[in-house]
């Protein structure tokens, strides 16, 4: 199930959260390609259905909209997990959106 934690509820900066994901276990750094994502330094990659996002965070820009972010916390199902960040609304990567988006249909038809 994905939890949406608004981190600016609590006043944490995008830093502050990954390093608390980190010390939970999620060292790994994400990025995301054409139609898969990988761990940043290896060729190891992962389709939709191989991912799970166990929570994410949003970043409000109080002073710039472009500084809005999402942190994602992912899990693979060969174990690893880690962190994938993007920008937040209008100024978003779209193959992360699409990639994103993809997981979460996934998982919602999972659901039913």
């Amino acid at each position: 199930m994905i939890k949406d934690s608004d981190a600016t509820q609590k006043g944490r900066t995008l830093s502050q959260q990954i390093g608390e994901a980190v010390v939970s276990g999620y060292s790994k750094n994400f990025q995301v390609g054409t139609q898969s994502m990988y761990i940043e330094g290896s060729q190891k990659c992962y389709k939709p259905e191989q991912v799970k996002i166990a929570n994410f965070y949003r970043f409000e820009g109080y002073n710039d909209p472009q500084d809005s972010s999402i942190l994602y916390l992912i899990e693979t199902e060969d174990g690893n997990k880690g962190t994938l960040v993007d920008a937040y609304g209008v100024y978003a990567d779209e193959e992360i959106s699409r990639f994103i988006r993809r997981v979460e249909d996934i998982h919602k038809k999972m659901e039913r």
